[in-house]
Order: structure tokens, then C-alpha cells, then sequence
């Protein structure tokens, strides 16, 4: 073989190799890859379905639920313009409460139900994540509170 060819197939072989690492970065990119999304982007069907995101609201008044098995909760996140169902299964932060800020993490479920499986409260009494605050002015039309 001459040497030409040899230099060749290595190039091609180096370019194959870096082709596959990033294949394999951009993949793992995507899978730990998460949005947020507001009540109001998942009433206009922005979210999607099955897939793990965000979503971000107030907690609203009179909405928290707990089953009779102890660990699973119910409640509900709004905007103040629309409002989503959320089923959570486990232990609550212990700043959470009703009114307040909250960030979940899980997927939508095709019934509409948000089925969480994290869930972040608001850190202080002033504190709100930077997308629900946003979501929230957005969901008043630029609006402030």
C-alpha cells in the first residue's frame, strides 16, 4: 500500500472516530436536555407530550389534595391565566405551600395531568424562578403585580 493511501484511510479513520464522540455528545446532550414551560404554553399545546420538562406557576389557593395512601399529592399550578393538574408521589419540600412559588420537573401525561417527580419550592419570601416570574408577567400581557 502505498504511502498516500495509507494517510488517507488514517485521516478517514480519525474523521469516522471524531464523527462518532460527537454523535455520542450531542445524544447525551439531548436526553439531559429539560425546558420549562408555563401553564399557559401547555394549555396552547407548546409542551410536549410524554417527555420531561418543567413547569413553573403558583401553587394555587385551595388546590393541594393529599391521597389516603399517605405520599401521593395532588394540586394545582397556574399563571393566573390558565391552570395544570399535578400528581406528585413522595415527600414535599417544606417550603411549599399554597400561593407560593414552584418549579416541577416530570412529564404530561395524554389525560393532561402533570405527573412530577421533583418538586422545587420557592427558596425565600421574595424569591421566584426567573421563567415562572417571567411566565407570570407574560400570562398578565407585560402586567406587573
Amino acid at each position: 500500500m502505498k504511502p498516500r493511501h495509507k494517510r488517507f484511510i488514517a485521516i478517514a479513520a480519525a474523521l469516522l472516530a471524531l464523527g462518532g464522540a460527537v454523535a455520542l455528545v450531542l445524544n447525551a446532550f439531548q436526553s439531559n436536555l429539560v425546558f420549562f414551560f408555563s401553564p399557559s404554553q401547555i394549555a396552547s399545546k407548546e409542551a410536549p407530550v410524554g417527555r420531561s420538562f418543567r413547569l413553573g406557576g403558583l401553587v394555587q389557593n385551595g388546590s393541594v389534595a393529599r391521597d389516603k395512601d399517605g405520599v401521593t399529592v395532588r394540586f394545582a399550578v397556574t399563571d393566573t391565566a390558565h391552570t395544570i393538574q399535578v400528581v406528585y408521589r413522595g415527600i414535599l419540600p417544606d417550603l411549599f405551600s399554597e400561593g407560593k412559588g414552584v418549579v416541577t420537573q416530570g412529564k404530561l401525561e395524554p389525560d393532561g395531568v402533570f405527573r412530577a417527580e421533583q418538586v422545587l419550592a420557592k427558596h425565600d419570601e421574595n424569591y421566584m424562578p426567573p421563567e415562572a416570574a417571567a411566565a407570570l408577567e407574560k400570562a398578565h400581557g407585560g402586567k406587573k403585580q
